[in-house]
């Protein structure tokens, strides 16, 4: 990062960069044709550009390139809307290019081109390809899963990595996209394994944390083992937008391998019936001064202060100027692209609030009118730190009527309490809660949304303490269950390293093998995801919650390795009442339109709330009038830690859902029995820490 004094002065030398210069066009960067390559690149304050080539490091004819040399510098032509263009007649699959611009000042810089669609090895050139050839086999016969409305979809947030990588999951691409490729895995017990698990756990669209570019894992090096932490990472540190991460790819140095394999990733999970959901960060770079947009373009890509100086409002040194035209023409033409040529389903925002709402709301209705209105878009509406986007800011609110959706943490605090601390909320023993809890029952829609499609439901993601360790916590439990502490110099208190920690601990030591399902700790994770996957609007869950995933305490693990982010696909049997559950609860909601009505008229009509205390809320959906085959439905919290007698409205009821338990016979999980009726005026039982679900078929 360069500092105020560098930032100021860079600023200053480019006060002639007009703010409304744009170029309509969606032909930027390298577009292919028989025998040429047209490059075209964006620079109103260059005086000159330069387009390097370099020969290709595998493929191509280097018998093809321009004068024959190792590197040729070529000249480009100035052109309307401050372009730089140049046609290069030849074969140049494989070359490796850049951009080279000079300024009035003298300086010039060489530059990866930010439209660039393939790169070496770490991002380090830009690389040509044709698209076309990248395809993997059945790849024009792909069909994104239809999804009718956004309340339709379940998300499952997961890190390439972490979902293949430990041992226990039988893959053998570990780490890799095309560890979802392999199918027919079973651990000893039969039970499924990798994609055929998400295929049964029923979830509708998969969101990956960050698949582009970025800087900070060295692709070279890639596939180092559980207990080296070193390249390990979230990927919230953006290079290059428009490409594939190399290190998920089995080979980093062939440019076109990462894009294949992406595709391939794709291609089996809507096989399986799944969307994917990009996880992008478009709100800031991983540097400032060495990005291509401050190369080619200086002051202009990055938000500043009055002083000229810029801001950062991401926490991470800098934050894009979405606001300016050709800041948001990177942004729109990048996700569409991810999802024309890709086929990617949706788009999830990192630090949304960070984007202008013009951007957001553009963004939204080009991609519903132009690509598909089945795509999902949804961002965290808020920025780490002050930004000097101020009343234009995308956060609560700003989305009604947009088409897209927000994070929904007034609900997931009130759920769970606080993020990485001790503090309560509803399903972790906090009272008071139930007057919040029923507005995000109702898809927040008499609090910020227009409607539940714009309400993103979940408890916990990859951030902070993930559900088992906070719930955990709240019960003061993480010094039992042998936590990480991690000291101020990053060392792990009473342990010379993370490895020695992590098999120190044990975070289910608390739980009967023989009866998971009454230990308190289990209770209450249900209990909190069972609210998420019944109430109106959008859920989302993390990865692993349902096999009681722990991160040993550590709640901010985006470089603590595999040895703590791993998933350990051998507790799918070693708790697979929960999993049951959960599979339950999704087919639940996705076999019954009530629990996911799609306007706020709908839910004023036909969700009532029957009744509400300290540590419970009753209320009744009314199933016939949004085309349910069950015409009433009645949905019990219980928070307290004993059981509660609630009385229910006269009608005939069966229990869809009771005591960690579903067995409905629209499930097909369980029979129902006379032992699961109640009659007219019944007193129903609901155990502590627990939620009921009942129905009335007439």
């Amino acid at each position: 990062m360069i500092d105020d004094m560098q930032k100021k002065q860079t600023a200053e030398s480019t006060s002639t960069v007009s703010m409304d210069s744009t170029y309509t066009g969606r032909d930027l960067g390298v577009t292919t044709g028989p025998n040429v390559c047209c490059f075209k690149v964006w620079s109103p304050a260059a005086v000159q550009m330069g387009l390097v080539l370099y020969p290709p490091l595998t493929g191509g004819n280097p018998e093809q390139t321009p004068n024959q040399l190792k590197q040729s510098i070529l000249s480009m032509h100035p052109d309307e809307q401050d372009l730089w263009v140049l046609d290069v007649e030849g074969d140049l699959r494989g070359y490796r290019y850049m951009f080279k611009s000079t300024f009035a000042d003298g300086t010039s810089t060489t530059a990866v081109d930010p439209y660039a669609r393939a790169v070496t090895m770490n991002g380090e050139m830009g690389v040509i390809v044709y698209m076309e050839e990248t395809h993997p086999e059945g790849w024009e016969q792909d069909i994104r899963p239809e999804c009718s409305h956004p309340t339709d979809a379940v998300l499952y947030e997961l890190h390439v990595r972490d979902f293949s990588i430990h041992p226990s999951s039988g893959i053998v691409n570990k780490g890799k996209y095309l560890a979802f490729t392999e199918t027919g895995l079973r651990d000893a017990a039969g039970n499924k394994l990798g994609i055929d698990h998400l295929a049964e756990l029923g979830i509708t669209h998969v969101h990956l944390l960050p698949v582009f570019d970025f800087a900070t894992v060295d692709e070279s090096n890639a596939d180092n083992d559980l207990k080296d932490a070193s390249n390990y990472n979230w990927g919230y540190d953006p290079l290059h937008y428009n490409v594939p991460e190399g290190s998920y790819a089995t080979r980093a140095d062939d440019p076109e391998t990462r894009i294949r394999e992406f595709k391939s990733m794709i291609l089996a999970l809507h096989r399986k019936g799944i969307g994917v959901i990009m996880d992008v960060v478009y709100n800031h770079t991983f540097d400032t001064a060495e990005s291509s947009f401050e190369k080619l373009v200086p002051g202009y890509y990055y938000r500043q202060h009055a002083d000229g100086t810029y801001s950062n409002g991401s926490g991470t040194g800098n934050e894009t100027a979405s606001e300016r035209a050709m800041v948001r023409k990177f942004i729109i033409d990048s996700v569409r692209f991810w999802a024309e040529e890709y086929h990617v389903d949706g788009f999830r925002f990192d630090l949304m609030g960070l984007i202008d709402i013009t951007t957001m709301k553009q963004l939204a209705s080009e991609l519903h009118h132009q690509v598909s209105p089945s795509i999902l878009l949804y961002g965290e509406p808020w920025a780490a730190m002050d930004s000097p986007l101020g009343d234009e800011m995308t956060v609560k609110g700003t989305q009604r009527g947009a088409g897209f959706a927000v994070f929904n943490d007034d609900f997931r605090g009130l759920i769970k309490g606080d993020s990485d601390g001790d503090g309560k909320g509803f399903a972790t023993g906090e009272n008071g809660k139930e007057d919040q809890l029923w507005t995000g029952v109702q898809g927040s829609i008499h609090d910020f949304t227009e409607g539940p499609a714009e309400t993103i439901n979940y408890v916990t993601v990859h951030d902070n303490l993930n559900l088992w360790d906070k719930v955990a916590r709240t019960q003061g439990l993480q010094d039992t269950l042998g936590f990480l502490v991690y000291n101020e110099d990053g060392s792990i208190r009473g342990f010379d390293n993370v490895e020695e920690a992590v098999r120190k601990a044990d975070p289910y030591l608390q739980i009967d093998p023989d009866n998971v399902l009454e230990n308190e700790t289990v209770r209450r994770c249900l209990l909190a995801n069972g609210i998420v996957l019944t109430s109106q609007g959008v859920p989302l869950i993390a990865a692993g919650d349902e096999m009681l995933r722990s991160k040993f305490g550590d709640a901010n693990s985006h470089e603590s390795g595999d040895i703590v982010n791993a998933i350990h696909w051998d507790q799918k049997q070693r708790f697979k009442p929960v999993f049951d559950y959960y599979r339950g609860l999704i087919q639940l909601r996705r076999e019954h339109p009530a629990f996911r009505m799609r306007t706020r008229e709908m839910i004023e009509q036909h969700v009532r709330l029957l009744h509400k205390e300290q540590g419970l809320l009753v209320f009744e959906l009314q199933g016939e009038d949004v085309q349910d085959t069950w015409k009433r439905i009645i949905v019990i919290f219980n928070a307290s830690p004993k059981t509660r007698s609630v009385s229910i409205p006269s009608g005939r009821w069966k229990a869809a859902v009771e005591d960690g338990c579903v067995h409905a016979d629209s499930l097909g999980t369980m029979e129902n029995s006379k032992d699961h009726q109640y009659s007219d005026n019944s007193q129903v039982q609901v155990k502590r820490l627990s939620m009921t679900v009942l129905y009335s078929e007439c």
